[in-house]
């Protein structure tokens, strides 16, 4: 961990915010996103408020950080495989990005058996599915085992929380979510964001185990969009853990669910207090899944700069107007 116990406590007030920029046309703000109408374009701006589940929210020093510019390194990685929506990232906790059409259809994409949920790949196999996703999987395969190949297990796009339906691959075009020509792109697409993963990981001592991808469209072209395998987005295992017996450890957000679920909380009502241990643990996980994964030494930012956000923008500006 490059930074104190001490530093990153303290570091919460400070770490994540909105982007506030006047005279930029109507603002709209989510949990996330603040979207900005510039010069008839939409554009984002995108941050991250939000740990563990939608409703605790600024709990994580740094995180936003973290999760902003690893998501910008991993565009980079996987710019000759699929263009993305990202304009330019001006400041550590900002991306400026394209508003895309997305697309109705979450992709995941599985490298192994795993999951506890009603629709995860595990608890189907072991209730004796063998075509879950209307994809054939072999006997004999255990839990946390690796499948003979990365599978998607696709579903709609969350709408108030769930996002848990079912579908194939004949579900999606047939019901027109997705046109055929289309789909097979994000499939070629996905399975090649997630090869990619898969390499950088193992580099970096980390299994990437299963990960969500969004896709949507930008003038008709197809480009990745949200976050890219960062430990909000992807569950990752610690390669010394895995086959030690008992479950490998996670390197990503699932201990905090785990924490809160075991108390009793799972998104609805009044969080329970993080100690200060936990949040300091939790920040120095984020920031070592960002240095084990780029090989770069995290170095947080200051608050969004405004100024240096509406450079961008009147760049972009200029841009689209030549």
């Amino acid at each position: 961990m490059t930074l104190s116990h001490d530093q990153l406590v303290q570091a919460i007030p400070h770490a994540l915010q909105s982007v506030d920029l006047d005279g930029w046309g109507e603002k709209q703000t989510g949990k996330v996103r603040d979207l900005y109408s510039v010069e008839g374009r939409r554009i984002l701006i995108t941050t991250d408020r939000v740990s563990a589940f939608d409703r605790v929210l600024d709990t994580i020093p740094y995180k936003g950080q973290v999760l902003n510019q690893l998501s910008a390194w991993w565009f980079e990685q996987v710019s000759d495989v699929v263009e993305s929506h990202v304009i330019n990232v001006p400041d550590p906790n900002v991306t400026v990005a394209h508003e895309a059409q997305p697309l109705p259809v979450e992709v995941i994409v599985r490298g192994y058996m795993t999951g506890v949920t009603s629709t995860s790949l595990w608890t189907l196999y072991a209730s004796g599915e063998r075509q879950p996703y209307g994809i054939s999987l072999p006997d004999g395969l255990k839990k946390n085992d690796a499948l003979p190949a990365p599978i998607i297990t696709p579903t709609t796009k969350a709408t108030g929380g769930a996002h848990d339906e079912r579908l194939t691959r004949d579900e999606i075009i047939g019901r027109g979510l997705v046109e055929q020509s289309l789909w097979e792109q994000v499939e070629t697409a996905a399975l090649a964001v997630f090869a990619r993963g898969q390499q950088v990981a193992r580099d970096a001592g980390l299994i990437l185990v299963d990960t969500k991808y969004e896709f949507g469209l930008v003038d008709g072209r197809l480009v990745l969009i949200d976050e890219v395998h960062t430990p909000d987005s992807s569950r990752y295992w610690t390669a010394e853990s895995y086959g030690q017996g008992g479950e490998p450890k996670n390197f990503d957000k699932e201990f905090l669910r785990e924490w809160f679920v075991s108390r009793g909380y799972r998104g609805e009502g009044a969080a329970p207090e993080m100690p200060d241990e936990l949040i300091a643990t939790a920040a120095g996980r984020y920031i070592a899944a960002y240095e084990r994964l780029t090989g770069a030494t995290f170095e947080p930012g200051q608050q969004p700069a405004a100024e240096r956000i509406r450079r961008s923008l009147s760049a972009y500006r200029a841009k689209v107007e030549v």
